[in-house]
């Protein structure tokens, strides 16, 4: 009598894709919560649009975008479908670098100019990930809609800060 036990693999191979996707958006996070170790008193000695949100919105905000990000790219990854993933991952990673590097330059460095650049290379990636990731899974296409909403706020609010900070930005 064979006792023997066959275990049957449920292995799913994009568990592997998800661990690199949740390690690459955190990894963001941290290079970026580096740079913003002093960005609460920063943000607060700025000149401010009236439109400014108070600086203990942005850990939240954040906070939810990344897991939105994550969940698009984890559904990209998953999806069959006849657009390539490839390009779609690249412009993940992409706005991913650009998205870190923005805090480097308005809160470390203090380069106003830089900033906004940063930020609307960053939209443009956005939009372009989002448009990718709506050929692959339209629903991954809708999970970065907030995103883009935001860092296209981001933008206007880091020209705002910069014009009304010369000599801070």
């Amino acid at each position: 009598m064979n006792t023997a036990t066959t275990y049957h693999s449920d292995h799913d191979p994009h568990w592997g894709a998800l661990a690199l996707i949740i390690a690459a958006t955190a990894l963001t996070a941290a290079i970026g919560g580096l740079a913003a170790v002093d960005a609460p008193a920063f943000y607060g000695r700025l000149t401010q649009p009236s439109w400014a949100p108070p600086a203990r919105i942005f850990g939240p905000v954040w906070t939810v975008l990344f897991v939105l990000m994550c969940a698009a790219a984890w559904l990209v990854v998953r999806s069959p479908a006849e657009w390539p993933l490839r390009p779609a991952m690249n412009l993940f990673a992409a706005q991913l670098v650009a998205n870190a590097a923005w805090t480097w330059l308005f809160f470390r460095w203090n380069i106003g100019s830089l900033a906004f650049f940063d930020s609307m290379v960053l939209l443009v990636l956005v939009v372009l990930t989002a448009r990718a990731f709506w050929r692959r899974r339209r629903a991954a296409g809708w999970l970065m809609l907030p995103y883009i909403a935001w860092t296209a706020f981001a933008a206007a609010l880091t020209f705002a800060m910069w014009q009304l900070n010369p000599g801070l930005l």
